[in-house]
Formats: structure tokens, C-alpha cells, sequence
């Protein structure tokens, strides 16, 4: 049995948890970080799934990463590059019409007047809209939401300052509201007429939701998806060079630049608790290590239902816990092809822009609202909504010459079954969701060389994500800021003492945003500060 004493332990080396140990390690602490899986990274990472090619396993595109951590943590130097997607969207219809969005309010014009003039000179006020909810919302993230059961001086101080930000809105606060806490269909319903348009835009709000766009809560999801960049464009999504693996790469290695050590095939299997306070890690191995810091990387109910005694814990506190909601309908496939989807609506196999972002299998808002009816019943949807990205196509590095690589996204496949088990309808519904593609590019299902199919299941048994779902816990207004990941413990402290939160189960929630790492990283230094130590 090794043991060893630090003055912090990261518990999970994903995304959040490697931007907690860079800077804790920066201020000069003695930071051990340790993961279960052979691989950093935690759900944002690149394997070799199928051979020579570099899958994006769970994870696969970038927008919301917070640039100050990648100034600050010199992740340039260290291999990170974002490659812009334009048009960053592509959006094939049944009757053999297209829709391209991007970047370019040109394009964007000319696309959106295929379909609706009016709606073509409404896009740009509506981007404009969410602008102004952006420049609400955007500097919350970086900020330790108050505690609304037990507010403190500095707690009404940072309501007194929300409400001053919320007053500058004026006439745009009730948009805001609608936006932050009210359904996606009415939203887009109110803005456009166009059933193609909606369609594409509504696929923002259910991504990793267990939900419709004309449920409340999904406005925000929508927006949550929309407020990233990628070279200094709003909205636009990019790849990383090299897949997803490639920031937490480098992540890790600015992390072991700082002093920080970082242990694969490390599981945890307890956080240990003397007189109510935090004093270490104990293996499944039989290692232990010791600390007066521990961050835990993993969900809320991972981190308090199986790494700790929950008699440990208030009973309070731990029926809001019980009370978290992890419902998720998301399934991923990756594929490797021979060549790249011929579409009907565009047709040929070389490259071209429809290839570029995601594509969209939409058609409407009524199909997801099909396809969520089923899925609220436990069954999968016989006719799913497909978000697929071919990175290869503009980052050539992650697949061999002449073969390409894609990323497919499924909504929805419940994680509670009514009939049979996930490890049963797998490869059934797989099946189901390539025929659909194949459908709008009859050359996709033959050249499908390799599939990985990642059934909601699957996400729990590889990465911990509760439910499978990929925020760890429902990005709904009820478990975000204040309320997340239960009232009254907003600031990633716990009701042990030196315990806290540091992933995406804390503000602001998922997403790879680095900000919960962050922000948890301020909270355990207190009043020393972030930078390098002298």
C-alpha cells in the first residue's frame, strides 16, 4: 500500500478537474490528481477506437472553453488549436431542399430567404436579442452564485450587483427572462415562421436533455449552445486539432509544468472523513493518500452516494441531493467511413461545405416533439434527431488518407427502459439511426467501415456521468446558479469541511467550459490568488 500526503487531491481528471489542479498547482499547492481510466481527459477525449483513426470519444466539439484559461494556462504552447467550422451548419430536408447557417450574415440571408423572406430579416434581431441576454448572463459564469438560504454580506452583494446588470436590460428583460426559464418553441415560434429554420435552431435546446422544445427550461439550453466562439464569432463551434483529447492534453501537461502530479489507473473508491472534515482519498487498490483539499470532479450523486458515507452528510442536504434530476436521452455513435455521405439534397463524395458542421436530420419541430413522446415512455425514438459531424473533413489529422470520420449525436434514447435493456437494443437502434441517415445520403450506409456505439448506459459505465447524462445533472432552471447542485451550496463547498466541487454537477454547469474548474479553484484558495506563487 503507497501513501503520500499533498496539500490537495483532484478527484477525476476531466476537463474541470485538470483546470483545478493547473491552477492550484500555479499558487504554489502540492496537487495530486487521480482518474480511473488509463486516459485524462474524463468525456472530453481522443482514442484510437478504430485503428489509425482519432476518435473524439464522448465529447466532440468546441465553443464554450473560457478563453482567459487558455490564456492563462498557455494551452497555445502546449498543442491546443481550434479550427473554425463555416458554414457551421448544414440542415438536408426530405424533399430534397438545404439549409446552410454560419458565420456569415450574407449567407445566412441568402439561405434563410429560400425559405422565408421575412424570417431572413428577422435572424439578425433575433441574434441580436440573444447578444443582450449574453451580456447578462456571460459574466455570471465566472462568479460564485450567492447563497439564497443562508446570504451572507457577500452574498447580497452579488444579488445587489445581479440586479443592477438585470435593470441595464430594460425593455430586454423580459426577453431575458423568457429565454433563461421559458420553452425553446415558443421563443422561435415568436420570432420566425419558417419550419425549416426552427427546426435547425430547436436542435440546440434538447442537446443532452431529456426534453422538448416546448417544455420550459429549454430556451436556456438553447442559449447555453449559442453563447461559445470560435476565433472571436459568436456561436461558432470548432474542432479541436487532433479531437477533443488535445485540451485535456495539454491541460494535463501545463498541470505537471505547475508541480502537479497526475495518476491514471487510479480509482477512487472512498473520499476519507475524520470529525467532519476532509483528510484524503483511499483507493480501490489499497492506496491512500492524504489532504486537508479534496475536489471532486465526479457528479453530485457519484461524489456523496458512493465515495462517501452519506450518514456523513446532513439529511437535508442529502434529500436535495436524492432530489437532482439526471434524465438524459443521449446516445453516440462514431463511425468510420470509406468515404464521405453523398447527400441527395447536395450530391458527391468530395468534400465540400455542407460536410464542414454539423448536419443536421430534422425536419421539423413536430418530428422532435414525436420523437421526445416516445422516448417519455421509455422507448427509444423509432425516428431520432441526428446531429452529425464529420471532423475529418477540416482537421484531416484524425483519420488515414482517403477515410473520414463521424461523429453521430441521438436524440432521444432514454436511459430508463420500458422493454429490454441497452445492452440488448444497442445495435438494433444503431442500425435504425445509420438507415435514417442513409436515407438522405444513400452512399452512407456502405461505407461504413467501423461503428462505436455509446448507449446512454454506456456513458455511465465509461465516464460516471449518473444517467448518462453528459452535463452530471439536468440543465434546467431549477439546477442551475444558486440551485446548483442544491440550494445552499452554490459557493463548490460541501457540508464536509475541505470537500468541494469542482465539475460540471457545479456552476455553470456542463458543457466543456472549464469555468466550474475555475471557479472552484478561486473558492478553495480563498484570498490567495490564482497566479503563478513567488
Amino acid at each position: 500500500m503507497r501513501t503520500g500526503r499533498y496539500d490537495a487531491i483532484v478527484v477525476g481528471a476531466g476537463h474541470n478537474g485538470l483546470v483545478t489542479a493547473c491552477y492550484l498547482a500555479r499558487a504554489g499547492l502540492r496537487v495530486l490528481v487521480l482518474e480511473g481510466r488509463y486516459i485524462v481527459g474524463g468525456a472530453c477525449v481522443t482514442e484510437e477506437t478504430f485503428p489509425g483513426f482519432k476518435v473524439s470519444t464522448a465529447a466532440y466539439v468546441n465553443s464554450l472553453f473560457h478563453k482567459e484559461i487558455v490564456r492563462e494556462l498557455r494551452l497555445a504552447e502546449y498543442g491546443v488549436a481550434v479550427l473554425s467550422r463555416d458554414p457551421s451548419s448544414f440542415t438536408p430536408y426530405p424533399d430534397g431542399r438545404f439549409l446552410f447557417l454560419g458565420a456569415d450574415p450574407a449567407l445566412n440571408h441568402h439561405e434563410i430567404s429560400k425559405f422565408s423572406s421575412r424570417d431572413a430579416a428577422q435572424y439578425p434581431r433575433y441574434e441580436a436579442m440573444l447578444e443582450r441576454v449574453a451580456a447578462f448572463v456571460e459574466p455570471t459564469l465566472t462568479m460564485t452564485p450567492p447563497d439564497l438560504l443562508r446570504p451572507g454580506f457577500r452574498d447580497l452583494l452579488r444579488l445587489m450587483k445581479l440586479g443592477r446588470s438585470f435593470r441595464r436590460l430594460g425593455a430586454a428583460a423580459s426577453e431575458a427572462v423568457e429565454v433563461l426559464t421559458g420553452p425553446a418553441r415558443a421563443v422561435l415560434d415568436r420570432w420566425f415562421e419558417s419550419t425549416e429554420l426552427k427546426a435547425t435552431l430547436a436542435t440546440d435546446a434538447i442537446i443532452g436533455a431529456m426534453a422538448s422544445p416546448s417544455m420550459p427550461g429549454t430556451a436556456y439550453v438553447l442559449f447555453h449552445h449559442v453563447m461559445g466562439e470560435t476565433d472571436g464569432k459568436r456561436g461558432v463551434w470548432g474542432y479541436v486539432r487532433g479531437g477533443m483529447g488535445g485540451l485535456t492534453q495539454a491541460l494535463a501537461a501545463s498541470a505537471r509544468v505547475f508541480g502537479a502530479e497526475i495518476r491514471c489507473e487510479a480509482e477512487v473508491a472512498r473520499i476519507v472523513v475524520r470529525d467532519g472534515k476532509v483528510s484524503g482519498v483511499a483507493l480501490a487498490g489499497g492506496d491512500e493518500f492524504t489532504a486537508p483539499i479534496v475536489a471532486s470532479n465526479a457528479d453530485a450523486r457519484v461524489t456523496f452516494t458512493r465515495l462517501l458515507d452519506r450518514r456523513q452528510l446532513p439529511e437535508d442536504f442529502m434529500a436535495a441531493i436524492d432530489r437532482i434530476s439526471y434524465d438524459s436521452a443521449s446516445l453516440k455513435i462514431n463511425v468510420a467511413l470509406s468515404e464521405l455521405p453523398s447527400f441527395s439534397a447536395l450530391p458527391g463524395t468530395t468534400p465540400g461545405s455542407h460536410h464542414r458542421g454539423t448536419i443536421h436530420i430534422c425536419p421539423d419541430q413536430d418530428y422532435i416533439e414525436r420523437a421526445y413522446d416516445e422516448a417519455k415512455y421509455g422507448r427509444p425514438s423509432s425516428r431520432p434527431v441526428l446531429e452529425c459531424t464529420i471532423p475529418s473533413v477540416v482537421d484531416p489529422t484524425v483519420a488515414p488518407p482517403g477515410k473520414h470520420l463521424m461523429s453521430m449525436f441521438v436524440q432521444y434514447a432514454p436511459y430508463a427502459l420500458r422493454e429490454g435493456t441497452w445492452d440488448q437494443l444497442r445495435d438494433s437502434f444503431a442500425d435504425r439511426c445509420i438507415d435514417l441517415l442513409n436515407e438522405y445520403a444513400p452512399n452512407f450506409k456502405r461505407s461504413v467501415i467501423a461503428r462505436q456505439v455509446l448507449t446512454p448506459l454506456d456513458l455511465e459505465r465509461v465516464f460516471n456521468l449518473t444517467g448518462g447524462n453528459i452535463f452530471q445533472g439536468a440543465m434546467t432552471p431549477s439546477q442551475l446558479f444558486s440551485f446548483r447542485p442544491v440550494p445552499g451550496y452554490a459557493s463548490y463547498r460541501t457540508p464536509i469541511h475541505g470537500l468541494y466541487l469542482c465539475g460540471a454537477a457545479a456552476h455553470p454547469g456542463g458543457g466543456v467550459m472549464g469555468t466550474p474548474g475555475l471557479n472552484a479553484a478561486r473558492a478553495i484558495l480563498g484570498r490567495r490568488r490564482l497566479r503563478a506563487s513567488a
